[in-house]
């Protein structure tokens, strides 16, 4: 797609108000692409300007109606999936097939899932002799990250316009294409102007105007627990509501009963999809000693096969952050037995798949967030051992567990700190809730638990 030079609010695209512009850069080979404006405070005034000029519009549009406009939203990315795969590919650096199996998808199917809920939700409801009415919130700030550029947007979108809000938009600066594409595709659908607005721009600026505010009553964000807490801070002082999908740490138990082999393959593979660049990836193999260095040579190998196959991380900076975590990682005593902090091609910012063996959980590379293709693998001695391993950091949004069946790992799983658990390799369902416990985040995701974020509820009492 040709990037636009200018910023979508009111159903048109405007001139930003400063000269200011990003580059983007294709990861995989160090390229310019395109360049976007690099929004100011003014830019988010008159989005939000616009949103809270449509809200009333919107809200009072009948749920019928906002489902049709979903549904024509899911038909235009349906249709202009392979141009979304090729974007992505072009910005983040995603293999095509990946970016076609998943980035371009996944957002399908989750807009999908929020036309049909927007059309059979109960918004009105009769409780003893009271009327309850779930409302809109308002006017939503959704600022989102890089890592799925086009999922995050529909997952926030989505529910939103579902809910009767309207919303401003801050995508990450380094994915601003993908944004600017679904932009083109909300006009497509007919979605009334000033109901959904972007502005393109960095964090610092563009974002934290946006969260900041006083005319955005919901900000939601998806990114770092430290970006995440200084927005939560910003929210309660203005006493504003805030929906917040954070950092992750993920395990990956395996019970002794377990078919050892596929979950060890299906671990690794979790971890290296998408440069492991996935807050929810189970980048901790938790497996009894008995297994421990089987499992150790089956996760070597798989990793090894990923070799070219695996992309780019976003940028250099996260390039160097990866390698300064595989550093520090052997530093600690931990033991490559895959990859290493080698830069691998002359260009572009790859990291190998990389697999640690020997980590104990107080290890840097076992409790922080690498977000890159890294794998740490942990012994235990019995469950109860793997249960205090597994909930041992201050994160809690996802895992999976492994066992001879499947209510074996689910009794296992129902002690785990984590908002989503995988049972022997679950597969992904968008009607299912997404979020975290402890630093994870605050509210859930995707499905009518999604939905809910963008309601308040009124009780009239006759």
């Amino acid at each position: 797609m040709k990037a636009h030079d200018g910023m979508y609010i009111d159903g048109a695209w405007r001139p930003a108000s400063g000269p200011d512009v990003i580059e983007v850069v294709n990861p995989a080979d160090e390229q310019v692409i395109a360049e976007v404006p690099a929004g100011t405070a003014a830019d988010v005034d008159a989005a939000v300007t616009a949103a809270r000029a449509a809200l009333a519009g919107w809200a009072a549009t009948p749920p019928a109606e906002r489902s049709a406009r979903l549904a024509a939203l899911r038909d235009v990315l349906a249709a202009r999936k392979d141009e979304i795969a090729e974007t992505v590919t072009a910005e983040l650096g995603s293999p095509l097939p990946f970016s076609q199996a998943v980035h371009a998808s996944v957002p399908i199917a989750v807009a999908g899932s929020y036309a049909e809920l927007a059309a059979s939700h109960a918004f009105e409801e009769k409780v003893g002799n009271s009327t309850v009415y779930q409302e809109p919130v308002g006017v939503v700030g959704a600022i989102t990250p890089w890592n799925y550029p086009l999922h995050q947007i529909v997952a926030k979108v989505a529910p939103a316009l579902a809910a009767g809000c309207t919303v401003v938009l801050k995508p990450a600066e380094d994915t601003p294409l993908t944004a600017q594409l679904f932009a083109e595709a909300v006009h497509e659908a007919g979605v009334p102007a000033g109901v959904f607005n972007l502005v393109t721009g960095r964090g610092p600026v563009a974002g934290q105007a946006l969260a900041e505010h006083s005319g955005v009553d919901l900000v939601s964000f998806t990114g770092s627990t430290a970006v995440g807490r200084r927005i939560g801070a910003a929210a309660g002082a203005a006493v504003k509501r805030v929906a917040l999908e954070l950092g992750g740490k993920s395990a990956n138990v395996i019970l002794p009963s377990a078919d050892l082999a596929r979950a060890v393959n299906v671990g690794v593979a979790n971890v290296m999809g998408n440069s492991g660049q996935t807050c929810s990836a189970w980048t901790r193999m938790l497996v009894h000693t008995d297994q421990y260095d089987e499992a150790v040579e089956l996760a070597a190998a798989a990793a090894a096969k990923y070799g070219d196959r695996i992309g780019p991380v976003v940028n250099a900076a996260q390039r160097e952050r990866v390698r300064g975590y595989i550093d520090k990682g052997v530093a600690e005593g931990a033991r490559i037995v895959a990859g290493g902090s080698e830069v691998p091609r002359d260009r572009g910012y790859f990291v190998s798949p990389t697999v640690f063996a020997d980590v104990t959980p107080d290890m840097a590379v076992a409790q922080e967030e690498i977000f890159g293709p890294v794998l740490t693998i942990l012994r235990y001695e019995d469950e109860d051992d793997a249960v205090r391993i597994a909930n041992g950091t201050v994160y809690g949004l996802a895992g999976a567990v492994w066992a001879g069946d499947a209510e074996e790992a689910a009794a296992f799983a129902r002690r785990l700190d984590t908002g989503q658990v995988d049972i022997n390799g679950g597969r992904f369902n968008p009607l299912a809730p997404f979020g975290g416990y402890k630093q994870s985040g605050v509210g859930r995701e995707l499905g009518a638990h999604g939905l809910a974020e963008y309601l308040q509820t009124k009780s009239l009492q006759f």
